[in-house]
């Protein structure tokens, strides 16, 4: 019986997403892009090789 106001607030929800124009940084999707934030946060290497060993759902029969 309130699948109607649930539906509304989806569709009203989906079309402001669809319609709206949000300011963009392009400045700092530029820096993320390019990878020169300088924060170090970037995954390197070394990060890459262990991540099978810490998951559990990795498969062991590789």
């Amino acid at each position: 019986m309130g699948r109607g106001r649930a539906k509304a607030k989806q569709t009203k929800v989906a079309r402001e997403l669809k319609y709206s124009s949000p300011n963009t940084d392009l400045e700092a999707l530029q820096r993320e892009l390019s990878g020169s934030d300088g924060g170090g946060r970037g995954r390197t290497h070394d990060d890459s090789a262990d991540d099978d060993a810490d998951d559990r759902w990795a498969s062991s029969d590789r």
